[in-house]
């Protein structure tokens, strides 16, 4: 096969002239081939000029004689990795696996037990998705907050109501990145994810794709139960028995992943409670910011509007004279901020858009790093203990709505009565109040100063109507459950999974550590033949 790199055409450009430039580059003529678009980025930093980048792989005969007649380090022969799932082992498996939470990592992780014959049971404290998507719509009209199914928790888990990006730094040898994606097309995604830079499929997208994952595990013989939530563990020896259930019910399991994602913080409590070996781990804090989308369009596009292209999308970072740095994450063009929150008398923010972005503003992220030398006196769940703190200072500050300040307010360190052209486009109630003090001194500094220094490469980015809101602090998980090489914990029989778990940082190193989860077992254990 041959790889081609650095393949540029206009934005405009058609298939057509795509195959013309590969015939151009291999110097060929009427000889037949095909080709597969590894990878398309775009290039806007000449807005006069914007341009497609390609990395394309191309399938023609007589290759070795073609790759001699062109002399372009561009160019060259590749063996493409596909990814395999190992064989089953050999140790006898008395139970079904049992998986809790039905996130990526969760998912994932039972689709490959499902086909490889092991009849997963997978556990989801929440609601299927469309029951769910109906409770989170009922919190934000009404505020009425389940606890137990939300933005955060239930089907699909808290990637389904986000801008569902699928871009991942996650650098996977074994082919298990370009896995997830193929996967996702089959239920039913564009196959444009499979290539774009920048993937995402939104958040209409990602609920119908978490339905059809779960009627295909299903299919392969896995099952889930819904409403059940694991409040307990029973062990023998250092050695997994059985499992609490809805604070009552035992179930026995010989393997029991833990998928339970970055929010679930009464099972941390629990598996801590238990002396399940865990740690605290860096994660960031900080803001929502609203600008409009078209501002953001003019900066990095050079136009306001552009069909070809849709919504522009930013990544910044500035190292703060505070010794932090601060940066964007999580931006949702043309998209909405909305009330994360999953325990009562707390508030947390996240961003979310649907496929087509096209909302009227952008919104993303600002945060900055915490370490576990930022909160040193609670032990493993000090991470916790110091989002909750950030969380009801929030709920405080806005009486359970969502508290807004203008950047001018927040420069200035006090509530705004009023706001400037810039709208709020939020799903949940908010309310003007003073955003800066819900933040240490350390972290308001460093936004702030991060904020005008991003200005210079987005001009408007300091607008003084910018809209800022509290408080992201569900950005990755406070803690990180240790295991081994093979995925398991100390525990004997627990798999810590996932992002909740430490080891996955978005949708698609989720499910990608859910599969790693589900080869480890696969290669450990025989199938189960009980029902």
């Amino acid at each position: 096969m041959i790889r081609m790199t650095q393949v540029s055409l206009p934005v405009s450009h058609d298939r057509e002239a795509l195959e013309r430039k590969i015939r151009k580059l291999l110097r060929i003529s009427s000889e037949p081939f095909t080709y597969e678009i590894e990878r398309r980025s775009l290039d806007a930093r000449n807005p006069q000029e914007k341009v497609y980048r390609y990395t394309l792989d191309v399938t023609i005969s007589n290759e070795k004689r073609i790759l001699k007649k062109v002399h372009n380090k561009n160019i060259m022969s590749i063996n493409k990795t596909r990814y395999h799932f190992p064989k089953s082992g050999e140790e006898p498996l008395i139970t079904r696996p049992v998986i809790v939470g039905s996130g990526p990592a969760g998912l994932f992780c039972g689709w490959y037990l499902a086909r490889a014959g092991y009849r997963p049971l997978i556990l989801e404290r929440g609601e299927q998705v469309r029951e769910r998507r109906r409770t989170v719509e009922r919190f934000w009209k009404e505020g009425i907050l389940d606890s137990e199914s939300n933005v955060q928790f239930g089907e699909g888990g808290a990637g389904t109501f986000s801008d569902g990006k699928l871009n991942t730094l996650v650098k996977d040898p074994l082919g298990r990145n370009k896995e997830v994606l193929k996967r996702f097309v089959k239920a039913g995604a564009p196959k444009e994810i499979l290539y774009e830079q920048k993937p995402h499929l939104g958040t209409d997208v990602l609920a119908s794709i978490v339905e059809t994952l779960r009627k295909q595990i299903e299919a392969m013989g896995g099952s889930f139960r819904f409403g059940t939530k694991l409040t307990g563990l029973k062990l023998e020896d250092n050695t997994l028995q059985s499992l609490i259930l809805n604070g009552e019910e035992e179930l026995k399991a010989q393997v029991c992943v833990l998928a339970i994602g970055h929010s679930a913080r009464d099972t941390f409590s629990m598996l801590h409670g238990c002396g399940l070996p865990m740690e605290p781990k860096s994660f960031a804090v900080g803001l929502r910011i609203e600008h409009p989308q078209k501002m953001i369009n003019q900066a990095l596009y050079g136009e306001a509007e552009s069909a070809e292209l849709g919504a522009a999308s930013y990544k910044v970072t500035h190292q703060a004279s505070t010794g932090r740095g601060v940066y964007s994450f999580c931006m949702c063009p043309g998209g909405y901020v909305v009330n994360a929150s999953s325990e009562q008398g707390y508030l947390a923010v996240n961003g979310m858009s649907y496929q087509a972005r096209d909302q009227v503003n952008a919104n993303s992220a600002l945060i900055v790093t915490v370490k576990p030398e930022d909160f040193p006196e609670d032990g493993p769940l000090g991470g916790v203990a110091f989002q909750r703190k950030l969380e009801k200072a929030a709920y405080e500050a806005g009486g359970g709505k969502i508290p807004v300040q203008t950047l001018k307010d927040y420069c200035k360190n006090q509530a705004g009565s009023s706001l400037g052209q810039v709208k709020p486009l939020m799903k949940g109630a908010w309310t003007l109040a003073n955003v800066r003090e819900i933040l240490p001194r350390q972290i308001g500094d460093s936004i702030e100063e991060g904020i005008y220094a991003f200005d210079k490469k987005i001009p408007g980015f300091a607008r003084e109507d910018a809209l800022l809101s509290a408080v992201e602090s569900r950005t990755s998980s406070p803690v990180r459950i240790l295991r081994g090489e093979n995925c398991e914990s100390q525990v004997s029989g627990i798999y810590p999974c996932g992002e909740g778990a430490g080891y996955a940082g978005g949708i698609t190193s989720a499910a990608m550590d859910g599969m790693k989860v589900a080869e480890g077992i696969s290669r450990r254990f025989q199938k189960c033949e009980i029902s």
